[in-house]
């Protein structure tokens, strides 16, 4: 075990919970005063985006923060990747140290924290076309690949908020990227799933799950496909007006998706993200990327895909203590209600 390590030169670190194994980030690079978590802080629009807004020139903290342009050029650029100013993992290292305290284990939070910016500052991704969504993902597979093979690294979280509700502190619109040294719960049950499926009936969960969306289901919680890609409200979505977006043949690694499949995604989750924007009059939503982790191992059972929640509910006191989410409306007629936008 390594020697304690000293939490005052720390960005952030990584606390592991002893009766169920998860991890939790402790993000003390952000942190605030005790005090301060009793204000409600609003997202403002700047009156002048061009001057005041810190992604509408983001040259300005180059070139050390800069680590990808798209159309290189100050007056032409499409998209940028940026080193998080406020990161909640640290570069700074490559393999992170662990720490006890008493019968508590937890570890540095060594990882990589990024920003992906498009131009337009009011322009989201509901209102851009297939292809300048296709740029969004080939910058979230150029990134990944750059990190996957990190020491500190084994899976790579790519994730988009929209709206105050959903964690957006700027308008602009952006996604962000963690590298991080641990696999998240959420994704570990994702795995564990896949796999326990694949061991009892050799076949992939998700493919299972989408042979009957397209075929036994008819389609009813089918909100848009193509010839590659489907979105559809989930069986058992968490929230009212959930879809996933996902490949239709059997694809475990995002980061080796293809030029044209990139393009297929790119129509698919706009056509997703636009629809749930007509239908709930510009929501906060939330989505992230799945894929099989960077760790070394194989995981040819899982099935990348992307997963957006519009923020239409609030975790309250059941959610809270069982984990079991409550959702108002079936994602059959929310599914319909979305093909018709």
């Amino acid at each position: 075990m390594e020697e304690n390590i000293k939490k005052q030169s720390k960005i952030s670190e990584l606390r592991q919970d002893l009766v169920t194994g998860d991890w939790v980030v402790i993000a003390t690079g952000r942190s605030k005063r005790p005090k301060e978590f009793a204000k409600s802080e609003e997202i403002k629009e700047p009156e002048n985006p061009e001057t005041e807004c810190p992604f509408c020139n983001p040259a300005e903290n180059e070139p050390e923060n800069r680590l990808l342009v798209y159309n290189d050029n100050q007056d032409e650029w499409t998209l940028r990747v940026i080193h998080n100013k406020y990161p909640a993992f640290d570069r700074k290292g490559e393999a992170p140290q662990h720490f006890e305290e008493g019968p508590y284990f937890g570890m540095e939070s060594i990882g990589y924290h990024e920003v992906i910016i498009t131009r337009d500052h009011r322009n989201q991704i509901a209102n851009l076309n297939k292809v300048e969504v296709a740029e969004i993902l080939d910058a979230y597979q150029e990134r990944y690949v750059d990190l996957m093979n990190k020491k500190s690294v084994n899976y790579i979280e790519i994730f988009h908020n929209h709206g105050r509700e959903s964690g957006a502190s700027i308008v602009h619109p952006h996604s962000q990227l963690m590298a991080i040294p641990v696999i998240s719960p959420y994704v570990k049950s994702e795995l564990d799933g896949a796999e326990n499926y694949h061991r009892t009936s050799q076949t992939c969960v998700y493919c299972t799950m989408l042979e009957w969306e397209l075929g036994g289901a008819k389609k009813k919680r089918v909100i848009f496909e193509n010839d590659d890609f489907v979105a559809f409200c989930p069986f058992a979505s968490r929230v009212a007006f959930e879809v996933w977006v996902a490949p239709k043949k059997h694809k475990p690694y995002f980061e080796r998706i293809t030029r044209e499949e990139k393009v297929s995604a790119g129509e698919a989750l706009q056509v997703a993200v636009g629809k749930i924007y007509k239908a709930l009059n510009n929501p906060p939503y939330n989505f992230y990327l799945h894929t099989s982790p960077c760790d070394g191992r194989d995981y040819p059972y899982y099935h990348w895909h992307i997963e957006i929640l519009p923020r239409t509910s609030v975790w309250a006191g059941f959610e809270l203590s069982t984990g079991i989410e409550i959702s108002t409306l079936e994602p059959e007629e929310a599914a319909e209600f979305l093909r018709e936008q």
